[in-house]
């Protein structure tokens, strides 16, 4: 559960970021732009973990 725990922390970390750069510079600024890329990546890492134990045997 480490990784996943990590993993979240990280995701909610980036969302905030996210939301702060979002707030100081406008949807179209680049860095938000890079921000929400990241933030796409974090949020398909964990679907990936996630779904990989759906489909793991259980005997």
């Amino acid at each position: 559960m480490g990784n996943e725990e990590t993993l979240q922390q990280r995701l909610e970390n980036n969302r905030q970021r996210l939301y702060d750069l979002q707030a100081k510079y406008g949807l179209g600024h680049m860095d938000v732009l890079r921000q929400s890329m990241v933030l796409d990546e974090l949020i398909n890492q964990y679907h990936r973990m996630y779904y990989t134990k759906l489909k793991k045997p259980i005997a």
